[in-house]
């Protein structure tokens, strides 16, 4: 019974590591993009033009 709850409680560690690890994957490409200067601020630019993008979206979508 004992090794029952031990690997109950493996599984939020194991869901919060794989997370990371998944976050951490996506995030590299990015981060190589910012080493060149000249992609450095197309990423910056697009980054800009997205959340403006999705504030004015979600801003109309609930009728402010």
């Amino acid at each position: 019974m004992n090794n029952f709850w031990t690997n109950i409680v493996r599984y939020p560690r194991f869901f919060i590591s794989s997370l990371i690890g998944l976050i951490l994957i996506i995030l590299t490409p990015f981060r190589n993009l910012l080493k060149v200067p000249k992609l450095r601020w197309i990423l910056i630019l697009f980054s800009l033009v997205f959340i403006l993008s999705l504030y004015f979206i979600i801003r109309n979508m609930i009728a402010l």
